[in-house]
């Protein structure tokens, strides 16, 4: 789990570094900033799904799954209970809503890419923490940039990160096999979905609430289990 520590810790001091820029940098470069992480999120969400969807055995699962995920996430009101949570108790609604939608596209950068989620399980099979050691240096600028634009509350974005990672390492260490490559594609399919609806969300194009999608990622794992016993 040392490579996750030093992961989540790379979160922490990055969002903390942003945190002091931030009072330095004005309004309008905010903005630019918005934008530059927007066309980033752009970026990384298709590359992600164009890079594994050659690799999916089953091609329509992704779609099965966000069409579940969001009647699910719809049902639960997920979007709008997450904004609850993190909003601050001032009536500043714009900076509010901003907040909600950083930590969103944060968590789901920092937590649905290839290193975040090989990383623990290749930590828990062969003891080797390069990966997380290697996204543990990418978020450590992620950080940076999503703690100057959007302030000290990107902390939270910590935690959920230790909790994901050292899920993945639990699995692993209990089964080598419970997680398959063919598995592992589909997440990050529907992983570079999420993050690219973020992007959208950013860019201020369309509030496609990412967080009311996330239960689709739970089919492809759910499906795979089924297969498995049958």
């Amino acid at each position: 789990m040392i490579g996750t520590i030093v992961n989540t810790s790379t979160i922490v001091i990055g969002t903390l570094v942003g945190v002091a820029l931030n009072k330095g940098i004005k309004e309008k470069y905010k903005q630019a900033l918005y934008d530059a992480l927007g066309l980033a999120c752009l970026a990384i969400g298709l590359n992600a799904v164009v890079g594994n969807f050659a690799k999916s055995q089953y091609p329509v699962l992704f779609i099965v799954a966000m069409a579940i995920g969001a009647v699910i996430g719809v049902a639960l009101n997920i979007d709008g209970r997450f904004k609850q949570l993190v909003a601050h108790r001032s009536n500043n609604h714009q900076s509010e809503s901003k907040l909600a939608d950083g930590l969103a596209t944060a968590i789901l950068i920092y937590c649905i890419g290839p290193l975040s989620m090989l990383g623990p399980i290749t930590s828990a099979l062969q003891g080797d923490n390069t990966l997380l050691l290697t996204n543990a240096t990418l978020d450590l600028v992620t950080a940076t940039v999503f703690g100057s634009t959007y302030g000290v509350g990107m902390l939270l974005a910590a935690p959920v990160l230790f909790v994901w990672q050292g899920l993945f390492y639990m699995v692993a260490s209990l089964s080598s096999t419970a997680i398959s490559e063919p598995l592992m594609a589909e997440l990050l399919i529907i992983g570079g979905l999420l993050i690219t609806g973020s992007g959208l969300s950013l860019l201020q194009i369309k509030d496609c609430h990412v967080l009311n999608l996330l239960p689709a990622l739970l089919v492809p794992v759910i499906w795979y289990l089924i297969v498995a016993l049958f």
